[in-house]
C-alpha cells in the first residue's frame, strides 16, 4: 500500500458543525480507520489545516486532537498560497463563504463546502461557473441523503414499494431556547438576517436536494416565513432583536405531480419520534422516515378507520406499521460524503453533488423568501451554467 497525504484547509472548524461533524466525525474518523483505501493500492491520509479567526481556539483544537501545531492559521490567503494544500473546505458563516471560495478557486484548490454556498443565486451560480472554468473538482455537503432513515426510504423508492407517489409531508425542528434563562443551542447569528441567518436559507437548501434526489425536481414553491420569537439573548447574555425567520411553512410541487409540504421551525416542541420525519404516501404503500428509522404500511395491510368522535379509539395507529430493517451498516453521513468526495478528487469516481447542485438549494431559499414576501406561489426555473 502507498500512503498519499492530502492536505486539506478546513475553514470554520471552531464552529459547532465544522468541528463536530466535519473535523471529528469525518476527517479524524478517516484517520482513525487508517486512511481511505482507493482500491488501487493507494491509501489517502487526510492532513487537516485548521483555519479560523481565533488562534487560541485553533491551538486548543490541535492540542486536543494531537494534530501538528504548525497546521493552524488565521491567514486564509497564506494557506491558499501554499501549493501543498490541495483541498479547501468551508464551514464558515454563510456571509463569509462566497468570497473565501472565490479565492480558493483562483488558487486552484479543489472545493468542498457546507451549504448554502452563497447568500444569493447569482453568487452561487458564479461560484459554479468559476469552478467549471478552473477545471477543479467541487462538492457541496448534502448530508441528509446519507441518513440511515433516508437511505432506507430510497431503498423503498428504488424497489417500487410506493407505486405512484402522491405526497410527501415533512416535519423538522425543535425548540431553540431564547438564551435568557437557558442557553441557546444555536449561535446567535442564525437569527440575524444581516449575518446570513434564518431557517429558510438554512433548511430550504436541504429540502431541495432531498426532494430532487428522492422524488423529483421542485417545480414551484409557496412559503410563509415568519419570526415567532422576536427577541433572543446572545453568547454574552445580551438581548438582541431577531431579524431573521425562525419558522417556515412550505408547499413544493414536484416533477411527476407529487406535492411536498414541509414545516421547518426552531420554535416548536417535539412530539414525534425524531427531529425530522418525512411521511411519503403512494398508491401502493406509505412510509415514515426519520434520521435513523423508517416504518412502512403496505396497501394490503392498510386498516379501514371510520370517523367516530363519540367513542375512543380501541387500537394504536402506530402499532399498525412495520419497521424497515437496517440490512446494512450505516456510517456517519458527513463522513460517507467526505469519502465519496475524496474518491472523486483522487480516483475520479463519479460525484454529482457539486456547486451547481448547491446553487439549486440557494435558488429555492431565495424563491421561498420571495414567495413569503409577495404572498404567492412561484415557479422554480431550471438552472444551468
Amino acid at each position: 500500500m502507498t500512503r498519499k497525504t492530502v492536505r486539506i484547509a478546513m475553514n470554520g472548524v471552531t464552529g459547532r458543525m465544522g468541528y463536530r461533524q466535519h473535523l471529528v466525525r469525518s476527517i479524524l474518523a478517516i484517520r482513525e480507520q487508517g486512511g481511505l483505501d482507493l482500491g488501487d493500492g493507494t491509501v489517502l491520509w487526510p492532513e487537516p489545516i485548521l483555519v479560523g479567526r481565533r488562534e487560541h481556539a485553533l491551538k486548543a483544537l490541535a492540542e486536543q486532537h494531537g494534530l501538528d501545531p504548525e497546521n493552524i492559521s488565521t491567514d486564509v490567503d497564506a494557506v491558499l498560497a501554499d501549493p501543498t494544500v490541495e483541498i479547501y473546505f468551508d464551514a464558515q458563516v454563510t456571509s463569509a463563504r462566497e468570497e473565501a471560495i472565490k479565492k480558493a478557486i483562483a488558487a486552484g484548490k479543489h472545493i468542498y463546502t457546507e451549504k448554502p454556498t452563497a447568500t444569493g443565486l447569482e453568487g452561487a451560480l458564479e461560484l459554479a461557473r468559476l469552478a467549471a472554468d478552473a477545471g477543479i473538482k467541487h462538492g457541496v455537503v448534502q448530508d441528509k441523503l446519507f441518513l440511515p432513515g433516508l437511505l432506507k426510504l430510497k431503498r423503498l423508492i428504488d424497489g417500487g414499494f410506493f407505486g405512484r407517489i402522491l405526497s410527501i409531508r415533512g416535519e423538522f425542528g425543535y425548540w431553540v431556547f431564547e438564551g435568557d434563562w437557558q442557553t441557546a443551542q444555536r449561535p446567535s447569528w442564525n437569527y440575524r438576517a444581516e449575518d446570513g441567518g434564518g431557517i429558510v436559507v438554512d433548511m430550504f437548501p436541504h429540502w431541495e436536494y432531498v426532494l430532487h434526489e428522492l422524488f423529483g425536481r421542485v417545480k414551484s414553491v409557496q412559503a410563509i416565513a415568519t419570526t415567532h420569537i422576536p427577541q433572543r439573548w446572545d453568547e454574552n447574555d445580551k438581548p438582541y432583536d431577531a431579524t431573521a425567520d425562525d419558522a417556515a411553512y412550505g408547499i413544493f410541487e414536484l416533477d411527476g405531480g407529487a406535492i411536498a409540504q414541509i414545516n421547518s421551525s426552531w420554535a416548536v416542541r417535539v412530539n414525534r419520534d425524531e427531529l425530522v420525519e418525512f411521511q411519503v404516501d403512494g398508491t401502493e404503500g406509505s412510509a415514515v422516515a426519520g434520521l435513523r428509522n423508517c416504518r412502512v404500511q403496505h396497501r394490503s395491510l392498510t386498516p379501514k378507520p371510520v370517523w367516530n368522535p363519540d367513542i375512543p379509539a380501541t387500537y394504536s395507529f402506530r402499532d399498525q406499521w412495520q419497521e424497515v430493517p437496517d440490512n446494512a451498516d450505516f456510517d456517519n453521513g458527513f463522513k460517507a460524503q467526505w469519502e465519496l468526495f475524496l474518491k472523486h478528487v483522487y480516483a475520479d469516481a463519479p460525484y454529482h453533488w457539486d456547486l451547481l447542485a448547491g446553487a439549486r438549494g440557494v435558488q429555492l431559499a431565495e424563491l421561498g423568501l420571495k414567495s413569503s414576501a409577495e404572498g404567492r406561489r412561484l415557479d422554480v426555473p431550471e438552472i444551468s451554467l
